[in-house]
């Protein structure tokens, strides 16, 4: 069976760095496109980053410029730094799995495959 396990969430101080990491199992990684999601308190979810199987990466206009999306395939792990972290950053962080992954369906959670349980970054101001 399909597992995504995040993890490296906490508090931060605004201006600081964090990242966080999906450990995926049970699928052929390499295979899979990668995404990361968040969604706040009273907020749609948000396309955060995501990362093809050549490792060509896209990102939200909120994080452009200051997260940065990566993969080990030889580790089955896709992580998100995140610097210049801002309160509005304040979220619970998803990794997604998608196997039918192309450039222009990327922030497009429902057609994401699998789903992590998610891991809250709470940045202070």
């Amino acid at each position: 069976q399909v597992q995504l396990v995040e993890s490296g969430g906490g508090l931060v101080q605004a201006g600081g760095s964090l990242r966080l990491s999906c450990a995926a199992s049970g699928l052929t990684f390499y295979n899979y496109g990668m995404g990361w999601f968040r969604q706040a308190p009273g907020k749609e979810r948000e396309f955060v980053a995501a990362i093809g199987r050549s490792r060509s990466t896209y990102y939200g206009d909120s994080v452009k410029g200051r997260f940065s999306i990566s993969r080990d395939n030889a580790k089955n792990t896709v992580y998100l730094q995140m610097n210049s972290l801002k309160p509005e950053d304040t979220a619970v962080y998803y990794c997604a799995a998608d196997q039918n992954y192309a450039p222009n369906t990327i922030s497009i959670a429902h057609l994401y495959d699998y789903w992590g349980q998610g891991t809250q970054v709470t940045v202070s101001s």
